[in-house]
């Protein structure tokens, strides 16, 4: 159920992006995304089975651009459910010039393993491109929001919050791109940052393996949850 919620409302977003798609033929390729998947399957005195898959995609017309994305996660030992995670994320950009833009964002997340039944963030705020050339770009963002969290014994709560994020993209070669994303989102209750750390190299055609890092911490927990996770990936990316 909680996954056929995750799925729906990431649906949503990604077909209102492909409408847009559509609804401006006209446009030189105005739209652009990818999918990932990585599984690891152990067997023997353990049997472990890891999959890690994402769906992206970005719709860029005149002065917006509009993305969404869908990431899944889920580990298990022994036949036993180990982590499950499910995230949905919807962003629209509106571009004052050629560097500077504002945003909203809304988040959707469920990881019954942190503690928390789901998790809902929404934002809006100001980014701007400080570094802009052919091979390394940084945005920065920085906005006002609001996040709501039902946690698995049924208790719940809303506080306002604080974003800010910086998005690193390098092209280090022809066929080598390294990224780094930080964001923190700060509440009176918790601070929730995060750092991913990515390299993706084409193998043939859209074809391309990725190799990513991922930081989660978050300063206030219920007992006996961890405060951070880290998550170490290679994946198989198809992009189009």
């Amino acid at each position: 159920m909680k996954f056929k919620r995750v799925t729906a409302l990431g649906g949503m977003m990604m077909l209102t992006v492909v409408g847009n798609v559509f609804a401006d033929e006209a446009s030189p390729k105005p739209w652009k995304g990818d999918a990932e998947l990585g599984i690891i399957k152990t067997s023997g005195n353990t049997t472990t089975q890891s999959i890690n898959a994402n769906a992206s995609i970005v719709h860029e017309r005149d002065r917006w651009r509009h993305s969404a994305k869908l990431e899944m996660l889920s580990s298990s030992s022994d036949k036993v459910t180990t982590s499950e995670r499910y995230t949905a994320t919807g962003k629209s950009d509106y571009k004052l010039n050629a560097l500077s833009y504002i945003f909203g964002r809304l988040n959707y997340e469920n990881d019954r393993f942190a503690g928390y039944e789901y998790r809902t963030t929404e934002v809006i705020g100001y980014g701007r491109r400080v570094i802009n050339q052919d091979a390394v770009t940084l945005e920065l963002e920085a906005g006002p929001g609001a996040r709501q969290t039902k946690f698995i014994n049924g208790d719940s709560k809303s506080e306002a919050i604080g974003r800010a994020s910086a998005k690193l993209n390098w092209k280090v070669s022809k066929t080598a791109t390294f990224t780094q994303d930080l964001s923190s989102d700060i509440g009176q209750d918790s601070t929730i940052s995060e750092s991913v750390t990515a390299l993706k190299a084409q193998v043939i055609g859209n074809l391309a393996m990725k190799a990513s890092y991922k930081v989660r911490n978050v300063s206030k927990v219920p007992i006996g949850t961890k405060k951070t996770d880290t998550e170490t990936a290679l994946t198989l990316v198809y992009g189009f």
